[in-house]
């Protein structure tokens, strides 16, 4: 278990060793955990990878009392990054048009993940604190990526979704809509239908943070069958934040 006397740093990979370290973390979480796999992953190093890893920043938390060992990642993609390889990542799930022709500053987050022990506690406060110094270092405007729920059988997922649908879906301005292909409706229930309480309960922790932050889910889900997921795509504005909502992605204060 975690020791309370965990002291947390955060900082920009800058090497080969750091990459790895990242993805073998994210090898962990996504793969040996979530049951996830592509066609880059390396079962045998235990690296989680992919085409889009040297074009990310890959913000790093670490545990300086457990040798500066990395427990922590979050994968930044700003939009003039995103021009040198083509695309964001989340558009082979997303049609991303009315977030690219707004001509606001964008960046996508994605393959965000705690070491296990580091879960439900300071953790992720540091690492959003770092990530609100990126975001301000480089006046981002608008934040997007994909997060997910464990799984591919919409049935199981109905109430969640449905709750995300009716209680959370993005303004015109900012509604990205899944690709056609693997496309899942999200509209499964009638609200009146919808048990809140337990359809809270099963939407996972990172979800409900963004949504804390005031937050948006896209129109529909992306069934990823390799990585054993439904995704739905998080949209944050952060002219919209308020005080508090920017003091909670600040760290300050707390969820």
């Amino acid at each position: 278990m975690l020791s309370d006397a965990a002291q947390f740093s955060v900082r920009l990979a800058e090497t080969e060793a750091d990459l790895h370290a990242a993805q073998r973390l994210r090898y962990d979480v996504f793969v040996a955990e979530l049951g996830g796999d592509g066609p880059l992953v390396d079962h045998h190093a235990r690296l989680e990878r992919d085409r889009f890893d040297p074009y990310f920043d890959h913000l790093l938390l670490t545990d300086e009392t457990r040798g500066d060992e990395i427990v922590g990642v979050y994968r930044l993609l700003r939009d003039d990054q995103a021009a040198q390889v083509g695309q964001f990542y989340s558009e082979d799930e997303y049609d991303l048009g009315v977030l690219k022709s707004s001509g606001r500053k964008c960046m996508e987050l994605g393959r965000s993940c705690l070491a296990r022990d580091y879960r439900g506690g300071a953790a992720m406060y540091h690492l959003w604190n770092g990530l609100a110094r990126y975001v301000a270092e480089h006046k981002i405007e608008i934040l997007f990526g994909v997060a997910s729920f464990h799984g591919t059988n919409a049935t199981t997922l109905a109430q969640p979704l449905s709750l995300l649908h009716h209680r959370h879906l993005a303004p015109n301005a900012l509604r990205v809509r899944a690709l056609d292909a693997s496309y899942q409706s999200m509209n499964l229930l009638p609200e009146a239908d919808i048990d809140r309480r337990a359809a809270m309960r099963d939407v996972p922790a990172l979800i409900k943070a963004y949504l804390r932050l005031g937050g948006f889910v896209g129109e529909g889900a992306f069934v990823d069958h390799a990585f054993n997921t439904t995704d739905v795509c998080l949209v944050m504005d952060t002219a919209r934040l308020s005080e508090r909502q920017k003091n909670i992605y600040a760290g300050d204060v707390a969820l």
